[in-house]
């Protein structure tokens, strides 16, 4: 390939990757999807530098690169939609990673899976077993992206996560052929196949979560495309006029490159930290700061087409359990279409506040928190652990509260004699995938709640 086709498709993956990434880091499905595109968006920066530098000695870290995507692939279907048991979410979590590092450890620092004795890279002792590796990812994919279709009602992003699947997987398994190892055309082709699988993840992402995916996505490539044309063309030019190609400028504009996307697609958490630092001595103003930045970024991720009062029982209970979900996330919860329900709108004219993102977002979780305290027993008390109380438990401590009963790196510190109680008892008494079942029949009972309400303030 040519070297400015190499860098436009090392610059889009990188890109892709990395707004996955940035998009909710809560996701792992986004995470695996964005690491897949990473890792193959720097197996064709060494591909750059091999070709036009003539580096033979980064031959070694280059070819395992263009095999790891479909581990993180298979990662990332396997948590589409994102309903797995939480301990399977953390073994995937860590394991998966630790999966690509081990092989790409063996396969970089010895023979054992390419003998690396020749420019051109071939296989070693243990090539086979390696293959077989990446042959079962494949597998996983296709079965978990045929169960998707099969049972969602996603059909336009499982449709394209299928048709891309399909020609990934015919792709890497041709790679996979020693005859054809490193054939450019093969290269591309699984590039722009896991471009569109991206793709495929973020339009997979923003159906579930009710949210437009265009407005966010293009301004983001938008904002990328500036950046590197910006700082990186200043250093393709310098390289132009010195008419020098060597892998000492090559290995600058694509640090410039990275570097310029990294600024871009993370700006919002940068932004946070540079601002903490800043206004360190002003809490209250970095904090509003905070707030209308993060709601101002929602307001792109918002799909104003979409009417939550005609949608079916269905997908108004999907946005509900992701809405409680994002209770303690202002900037989610801004991006959710429940913010357009009647009954935001009717309180915050009865509060004689004004109609804004902001405070939509704040009303529609204190309607979420008052639909909340509906399920509680009318029996007294503040907790119990009867089954009567097992819904309202389920959603007030893990939402309102905040309380994380299974997380390992959460801080429960300070707190009072009852979430102490509630605390114990989830953590003693109900298993992860228990109190995961209780909040999606939580969830249901909270649209249920949010469907009636707006209908008695319609009809008052």
């Amino acid at each position: 390939m040519s070297l400015i086709l190499q860098i436009v498709i090392y610059s889009f993956a990188l890109w892709l990757g990395m707004y996955l990434l940035a998009r909710d880091t809560r996701k792992l499905a986004l995470q695996f999807a964005g690491l897949g595109l990473i890792v193959y968006a720097l197996g064709i920066g060494f591909d750059a530098l091999i070709d036009h530098t003539g580096v033979v000695s980064l031959v070694r870290w280059r070819w395992p690169l263009l095999f790891l995507p479909a581990i993180f692939w298979a990662g990332a279907v396997l948590h589409l939609p994102e309903t797995v048991a939480p301990r399977f979410e953390d073994a995937t979590r860590y394991g998966i990673p630790l999966t690509a590092l081990i092989i790409y450890v063996i396969a970089s620092r010895t023979t054992l899976i390419f003998d690396f004795t020749s420019p051109d890279a071939e296989t070693g002792t243990l090539y086979l077993v390696f293959a077989v590796a990446i042959a079962l990812s494949l597998f996983v994919i296709v079965v978990r992206v045929w169960r998707l279709y099969a049972t969602t009602q996603h059909t336009r992003p499982v449709g394209v996560l299928m048709i891309a699947t399909l020609f990934f997987i015919l792709g890497t398994g041709v790679f996979l052929l020693p005859g054809e190892m490193g054939r450019a055309d093969v290269l591309f082709g699984i590039g722009a196949n896991l471009e569109l699988l991206g793709i495929a993840v973020a339009m997979f992402d923003a159906f579930d979560e009710g949210e437009a995916l265009l407005p966010d996505i293009t301004r983001s490539f938008d904002y990328a495309a500036i950046m590197i044309l910006l700082f990186g063309g200043q250093v393709a030019l310098a390289m132009i006029i010195n008419d020098t190609l060597t892998a000492t400028w090559l290995i600058l504009l694509l640090a410039v490159i990275t570097t310029a996307i990294i600024t871009q697609t993370f700006a919002r958490p940068l932004r946070h930290a540079f601002e903490r630092y800043v206004f360190a001595r002003y809490p209250a103003l970095r904090q509003q700061r905070a707030q209308l930045q993060d709601v101002t970024d929602a307001l792109q991720r918002k799909d104003e087409s979409l009417d939550v009062m005609t949608i079916d029982d269905e997908k108004f209970t999907r946005l509900t359990r992701r809405a409680l979900g994002n209770m303690g996330n202002l900037q989610r919860l801004a991006a959710s279409p429940l913010t357009q329900l009647p009954i935001v709108e009717q309180r915050l004219a009865q509060r004689g506040v004004s109609d804004n993102t902001l405070e939509r977002a704040m009303e529609l979780r204190a309607v979420l928190a008052e639909s909340i305290e509906r399920l509680k027993p009318r029996n007294g008390g503040d907790f119990g652990t009867s089954d009567e109380w097992r819904y309202y438990n389920a959603l007030y401590f893990p939402y309102v509260v905040g309380l994380k009963p299974f997380s390992r790196r959460a801080v429960h510190d300070d707190l009072d004699e009852t979430t102490e109680k509630a605390l114990e008892w989830f953590r003693v008494y109900v298993p992860e995938r228990t109190l995961h079942n209780w909040q999606n029949a939580a969830a249901a009972l909270i649209a249920q709640d949010l469907r009636e309400r707006v209908v008695d303030d319609v009809e008052v």
